[in-house]
């Protein structure tokens, strides 16, 4: 899965070990940073796990407002991202909050949403699938992360009232089990947000990483993002 580079001592007696690899990141708004003048997490990501002795380069092919949709015809389709995932060594896949955005017809109806989830889970199967389908060497180490909320976050969310709260926790749960679910399924690493953001209770106010919008992550939220991941994507590296 990774590159192995071996360099001679100037005595050409010894050799240090070196090691690169690459990340690639699909999903939407989040691993692209939108609203935020900051470095994404996954970029920090490939910065975080580069040591002496290990190079990690970040490849960002998020796009905003991508749905699990959009993303398996990217990669299907798009030849630079094929390419991309084609070399790629860690594969990091954030989608499903947009198949699921809140809207005015639905409101607070959780059941108006429920017809979408089923459809995120197959989508997310067929995207890693496809991730190592396309792998040309050794499996690349998948990691799937979920969100801290679907919706609005924080005093965001509280501002439209408690419906609308109890609703985006529960919407958020429904995509989370999924995520949680394929990456037991297709064997890749999950990376747990809500706790990352809220607290292992899930009990905490996360307003102190969101953007001004509520929506997306601020520079420390993409800093818990990546402190996350990296823990994941060690163990993962063994």
């Amino acid at each position: 899965m990774v590159l192995a580079v071996f360099v001679a001592g100037c005595g050409g007696s010894s050799a240090a070990k070196q090691t690169s690899a690459s990340i690639v990141a699909l999903g939407d708004s989040v691993p692209r940073g939108t609203n935020c003048s900051c470095t994404p997490y996954p970029p920090l990501t490939a910065s975080d796990l580069t040591t002496s002795s290990r190079t990690l380069t970040a490849t960002n092919d998020s796009v905003a407002g991508y749905t699990t949709d959009d993303v398996l015809e990217q990669i299907r389709d798009d030849r630079n991202v094929i390419d991309h995932l084609n070399a790629a060594d860690i594969v990091e896949i954030e989608v499903g909050a947009n198949d699921v955005g809140y809207s005015s017809a639905c409101g607070t109806n959780v059941d108006c949403y429920a017809p979408k989830i089923p459809g995120i889970e197959k989508n997310l199967a067929s995207i890693v699938g496809r991730v190592y389908e396309l792998a040309s060497s050794s499996k690349p180490l998948v990691v799937l992360l979920d969100y801290w909320s679907v919706w609005l976050g924080g005093k965001y969310a509280a501002a439209r009232g408690h419906a609308y709260v109890a609703a985006a926790e529960q919407v958020t749960d429904d995509v989370n089990a999924v995520i949680r679910s394929t990456a037991a399924a297709t064997g890749s690493a999950y990376v747990d947000l809500r706790a990352a953001f809220k607290g292992p209770d899930y009990a905490y106010d996360e307003t102190h990483y969101l953007s001004s919008d509520g929506d997306h992550p601020n520079a420390a939220g993409h800093e818990q993002i990546a402190k996350a991941t990296d823990a994941v994507i060690e163990k993962g590296l063994g």
